[in-house]
């Protein structure tokens, strides 16, 4: 049986370097992936995941366990990708296209997708991937975190440090206007926008 997060963290405080290897191994394409999905390129994703990775490796001696692991990895990448986002003023792209079209709630059947419909799932993910680009920021990490992280309402609401409420508020209107906008572009498939839950 594998060692929890928790166990880990303490492994790598009284002395185990090597028990951050775990902890690396565990979480770092989930953040990368996350990242990608926020700023939009595979540098980005790859630069700003060692980064937060580095950043946690150096203060992980002094973790106070105020919220799990995962949530304050969460939340250091989070911070670089909204600084590296000042920095740019703006010129942020956010690209879905490396999300399987399963992920995007295009379903396939067990047989393999023809041409069309593997034009159709990327045009479909090219859409949503602009779609999101456009929503705020606060709104488009909520729907990273939930939609693509799979992460729980209390997870985002620990990571992001705003009020429950807060989170599904953000993740109701973010939708909403993710919907609006592909909706503009004629797409109507409710399939191309998961529904909020509650």
């Amino acid at each position: 049986m594998s060692a929890t997060d928790e166990e880990l963290v303490d492994a790598f405080q009284a002395g185990d370097l090597s028990a951050f290897d775990d902890l690396v191994r565990r979480w770092e394409r989930r953040i990368q992936a996350a990242i990608y999905r926020v700023m939009g390129t595979e540098d980005d994703a790859r630069d700003l995941c060692q980064e937060a990775l580095l950043k946690a490796y150096r203060a992980l001696g002094g973790f106070k366990r105020e919220a799990r692991f995962s949530s304050w990895l969460y939340q250091i990448a989070l911070n670089l990708c909204r600084d590296r986002m000042r920095r740019r003023k703006g010129r942020t792209m956010v690209s879905l296209e490396a999300l399987e079209p399963d992920a995007l709630s295009v379903r396939t059947r067990e047989r393999r997708p023809g041409p069309l419909e593997l034009v159709e799932a990327d045009a479909l993910s090219r859409a949503v991937a602009d779609a999101v680009s456009e929503l705020s920021e606060e709104q488009r990490e909520v729907i990273v975190l939930k939609e693509y992280q799979d992460l729980t309402f209390l997870e985002i609401a620990e990571i992001l440090d705003v009020p429950l409420s807060t989170v599904k508020t953000r993740l109701y209107r973010g939708l909403g206007q993710l919907r609006l906008r592909l909706e503009r572009q004629g797409i109507r498939s409710a399939a191309a926008v998961p529904a909020p839950l509650p």
